[in-house]
């Protein structure tokens, strides 16, 4: 398979079905941002951090994918006239979400409570975490916003609310692990 196409030289781009739109169009921006998340993940991954965190970001990687493809097809070319499904397009499920809820769970039992924000830093990994949790907020709004114009599968929305949930705490537990100072945000009196 050749890499380069020629056929997005005039700045659209095809689906999966085969819609033609532009290259800017918010299903594009969307799951181009969730791969731009889950190249965030990469850098957190090769990171010098527990296999565990290693073994779930590995989940989550691939689980972005599910979500690029559902984001990359167009709802008129995912379903059959008669109901069934066109393209063979794997789905998030309830427990991909339960997951993610779990490892939340499991890292806030052995974190102190959280009093403030706290301001993003600390150690460079904890960083790359911070980072990856505002491109994961990013792309929960874009496919929000996509939702509003065309339905978009509600799992997919549900998966990136709770991984910028996950994101941020897995940052504070590698605070933690890493014994980084976690600065409290707290606003200036004037």
């Amino acid at each position: 398979m050749k890499i380069y196409t020629k056929t997005g030289d005039t700045g659209t781009t095809a689906l999966f079905g085969g819609t033609r739109v532009p290259k800017h169009h918010i299903r594009i921006e969307s799951y181009g941002t969730v791969d731009e998340l889950n190249s965030y993940l990469g850098l957190i991954r090769d990171q010098d951090i527990d296999s565990h965190y290693k073994y779930i970001l590995i989940n989550i990687q691939d689980k972005l994918f599910t979500v690029g493809a559902i984001l990359a097809t167009a709802p008129e070319k995912a379903m059959l006239k008669n109901g069934k499904e066109r393209l063979n397009i794997p789905k998030i499920s309830d427990e991909d979400i339960e997951l993610l809820e779990h490892e939340i769970d499991s890292m806030n039992d052995v974190l102190p409570p959280m009093t403030h924000f706290v301001l993003p830093g600390g150690h460079q990994t904890v960083s790359f975490c911070h980072i990856a949790r505002c491109v994961c907020r990013r792309g929960e709004r874009l496919t929000s916003a996509l939702n509003d114009l065309e339905p978009v599968e509600p799992h997919a929305l549900v998966y990136l609310n709770r991984l910028s949930d996950y994101l941020f705490v897995l940052a504070r537990k590698l605070t933690y692990d890493l014994q980084a100072d976690e600065i409290k945000w707290i606003p200036e009196k004037k």
